[in-house]
């Protein structure tokens, strides 16, 4: 597998520097060389695979042959040993349940299989330093990340967070863990946490004194796994004889949905996809105006999508070639604000009896959005990124009292918490990254 920066085509790495060294130095993002099709046949055939079989053909076709396909089943019967079930709400909705992993977030995907790409490229890695992970988080992927990394020999994870701006549960989840994983609450936005990560990969002397490689999605072996579980929803739709999806994915630094698209680019068959946001709304107001004006993130109850300038949307601007009439014709974007989003979490309930988190009440306000003005013959996926158990202030008590809690979240109440505090200043991280080595 070959990969370019998103600011240079003629830049090409392999993918071990890509994973790695996660962001190029003239702050781009990697992007395959080459995003191959898979053959029509496998596609036709994909209700006939279980979902490690779908993943291990998937990367196969992609990554090539850093990783031999026999290491690479291992790797993902390891990383992926949790389902992704898709619900039936009604006839024309449905819901692509991606909390089942042990962080209880649709970030275990990435997170799991990136630690253990990263464990067995290391293996053959000369450089016997530490491999430092650095990790900006805006409720979930911090989580997803630690769990899939602690105890990986050979590692050390620091993860940053905006101060106040997670919920609870997902707070312990970051600062909870001990061994090789250390969080710092940064009083700012979850933009000022991804600065200081892009920061540090651009500072000579952190370059030289640590091993330091990306755990966001601006990493690709991130962003590789989560293609995994649209052909898998797919597949699942496909048993029953639908053909015709359209997914709606919850939408933050972009990540989630860019995954999406770029398996549609492999051949799997999405009538289209609905971006849906907070009142984080940068996309949906360039797909209005053709103007992309990032802002500072505001604060909502989707904390996890908190996002003003999202990394990923360089991404998926490269897959159109940077052509936003070709973006919308595949792409429909929406944006929800905190009421919206009560509502979305009350409708669910009332009328099927189905508890979701306010990231996923937002992907399902897109679908009914986008079913008022196109309606036709087709499935409306949105996709529910995280357990409601996350989040239990949203809720009012009625929805509350009915909400199964899992047991690896009652345990967290009786773990010690630890955590650094730091401003947005890069000076003050950088000290103590170097302190703390």
């Amino acid at each position: 597998m070959k990969l370019y920066s998103t600011n240079n085509k003629d830049l090409s790495v392999s993918f071990r520097e890509a994973v790695f060294n996660s962001l190029p130095s003239d702050k781009g993002l990697y992007m395959p060389v080459e995003i191959p099709s898979l053959s029509s046949d496998f596609i036709a055939k994909l209700d006939q695979y279980s979902l490690q079989e779908i993943a291990l053909e998937v990367a196969k076709n992609l990554i090539g042959n850093p990783i031999p396909a026999a290491d690479l089943n291992a790797l993902i019967a390891e990383a992926l040993n949790f389902d992704a079930p898709v619900v039936f709400l009604d006839k024309h909705t449905a819901v692509l349940e991606l909390f089942h992993g042990p962080s209880l977030a649709f970030k275990d995907f990435g997170a799991r299989f990136m630690s253990r790409v990263m464990a067995y490229l290391s293996k053959e890695e000369k450089n016997h330093k530490v491999l430092d992970v650095l990790v900006a988080t805006s409720g979930d992927t911090g989580g997803a990340v630690a769990l899939g990394f602690l105890g990986v020999a050979g590692t050390r994870v620091t993860i940053l967070y905006p101060k106040g701006k997670v919920s609870p549960v997902q707070e312990q989840q970051l600062t909870s863990n001990d061994q090789n994983i250390r969080a710092i609450a940064i009083d700012g936005t979850f933009d000022d946490c991804q600065t200081l990560v892009k920061e540090a990969f651009n500072d000579p002397e952190l370059a030289s004194a640590f091993r330091l490689t990306s755990a966001n999605s601006i990493n690709i072996a991130r962003l590789i796994p989560q293609t995994f579980y649209y052909f898998h929803a797919y597949a699942q739709l496909l048993r029953q004889g639908i053909k015709n999806i359209v997914f709606a994915v919850p939408s933050g630094n972009f990540g989630n949905i860019g995954a999406g698209l770029v398996a549609h680019k492999m051949g799997l068959p999405v009538k289209h996809f609905l971006a849906a946001t907070n009142s984080n709304d940068t996309v949906p107001r360039f797909l209005e105006t053709d103007s992309y004006e990032p802002k500072p993130s505001i604060q909502t109850l989707s904390n996890a999508m908190d996002v003003g300038n999202p990394s990923n949307w360089i991404r998926i601007m490269d897959l159109f070639e940077k052509d936003s009439s070709l973006l919308k014709e595949k792409v429909t974007a929406y944006a929800f604000s905190d009421e919206d989003t009560r509502r979305g979490i009350e409708e669910l309930y009332t009328d099927y009896g189905y508890i979701a988190c306010p990231h996923t009440a937002i992907a399902y306000l897109a679908t009914e959005a986008y079913k008022e003005k196109n309606p036709g013959d087709y499935t409306a996926v949105f996709l529910a990124t995280a357990h409601p158990c996350k989040f239990p202030e949203v809720f009012p008590p009625e929805i509350l009292a009915a909400i199964d809690t899992p047991e690896q979240v009652k345990s967290l109440a009786s773990r010690p918490s630890k955590k650094e505090e730091l401003g947005t200043a890069f000076q003050g991280f950088k000290q103590w990254l170097l302190a703390n080595r």
